[in-house]
């Protein structure tokens, strides 16, 4: 990483970490477990939590209420928190299970949390012209068209809704000159190359996840 993605990379995770429910505050251990489950592509239960982390339900269920965004079904079960059931932009296809994700770092940062490889496509906002990449958690991007693309990031301001003042913001582009409008109205913001995104959304993860097991 250059220097100046590892000042970005320094201040993202400081305002992500302060930021409620962004797997912060010793949160960890909730937040990588909701994510592989909800790579398993159906809604997660308080039940389904217990299970995987060994935590009581009234540990779980507090856990779950400091988690901004989350998207729940009428039943209470969760269908999204980063990793979404529901459809985005962002399609994010892990072991032949096609989910989507809030932005365009998700799909870089997740596949270090679940240890699993993915495959991404998200189009250029405008344009509609489709990205197309393969993320390794070990090997990194190992497929992009076009190889022109890149990824906007902008930090947001700590305290704040992280989908709201992050993940709305954060997408891929398939060239720098698609991002040029988006950089004049994000004057903060910054564009990086899709492998550059890669390092800083894993250092991200190992960060936000902390020294919590991969696996299931």
């Amino acid at each position: 990483m250059s220097i100046d993605a590892d000042h970005l990379a320094a201040r993202l995770g400081e305002t992500i970490s302060s930021t409620p429910g962004a797997g912060a505050d010793g949160m960890g251990w909730l937040w990588s477990a909701l994510l592989r489950e909800l790579a398993r592509g159906r809604p997660v239960t308080v039940e389904d939590l217990t299970r995987v982390t060994g935590r009581g339900v009234a540990e779980v269920r507090a856990g779950l209420g400091g988690l901004s965004d989350t998207e729940y079904d009428e039943t209470g079960a969760v269908l999204g928190h980063g990793i979404t059931l529901r459809e985005t932009p962002h399609r994010f296809t892990v072991d032949g299970q096609v989910l989507y994700t809030w932005c365009a770092l998700d799909t870089l940062i997740f596949p270090t949390v679940l240890d699993r490889p993915a495959h991404v496509v998200s189009p250029t906002p405008g344009t509609g012209e489709l990205v197309r990449l393969s993320v390794d958690p070990a090997a990194g991007v190992t497929e992009l068209d076009p190889d022109t693309a890149v990824v906007s990031v902008l930090i947001p301001d700590p305290g704040v809704g992280v989908r709201s003042a992050f993940c709305n913001q954060v997408h891929f582009f398939a060239t720098p000159a698609a991002a040029r409008d988006w950089l004049t109205e994000h004057p903060g913001g910054v564009v990086l190359g899709v492998g550059e995104a890669f390092e800083l959304s894993r250092r991200l993860a190992q960060d936000l996840v902390g020294d919590q097991p991969r696996c299931c």
